[in-house]
């Protein structure tokens, strides 16, 4: 049996993924030639700047970017001292990140840009109409976050069928040698 062909024309989750790559790369352009820097860095420093002394790993979650991808940007950004990194006072183990002034200022350069973007972006669209994308991308944000757990979460089983467990791998033991 063949799986259904998906016309990706008329398929939401490409269709989202076009116009945010088709967005970020149009601001990526002005700010990689002024400042040297990639949409990776652009969206940690954008965070850190609306959400100061998070961890690398916070960082992620909030822009549910990848989290390596974050961390090669928090070494580039730290490198360039746009970034600070210190020991959090509650938790020793955990590093929190704070914007520089050297990335504040390259924030300031680049958030006119892209809210200029924005603006113009959203032009094409009525008032009502602003309204609604709001709305409708706040519900399916919030959906996707919920399918987004359940098809994690394991698959309940109808009574009395038989499951199979998963084998736990046995351990090498070793043997003591002979005497």
């Amino acid at each position: 049996m063949t799986s259904p062909l998906i016309k990706l024309e008329s398929f939401l989750p490409y269709r989202l993924s076009v116009l945010a790559n088709v967005t970020s790369n149009a601001i990526a352009a002005a700010y990689e030639e002024r400042f040297g820097l990639t949409i990776p860095e652009w969206r940690v420093i954008a965070v850190l700047m609306r959400h100061p002394g998070l961890s690398a790993r916070e960082v992620a979650e909030k822009s549910r970017m990848d989290a390596v991808a974050v961390s090669r940007a928090v070494n580039r950004l730290l490198r360039a001292g746009r970034l600070r990194r210190a020991v959090a006072a509650d938790d020793r183990r955990r590093s929190i990140l704070q914007v520089s002034a050297a990335g504040a200022a390259v924030y300031r350069g680049v958030a006119p840009l892209a809210l200029e973007f924005e603006r113009s972006l959203l032009d094409t669209l009525t008032s009502a109409d602003r309204a609604a994308l709001d709305r409708l991308l706040g519900a399916l944000t919030q959906r996707a976050e919920t399918l987004s757990v359940d098809l994690r979460a394991p698959k309940k089983v109808a009574r009395g069928a038989k499951t199979r467990q998963p084998q736990t791998p046995r351990r090498a033991t070793r043997r003591e040698p002979a005497r």
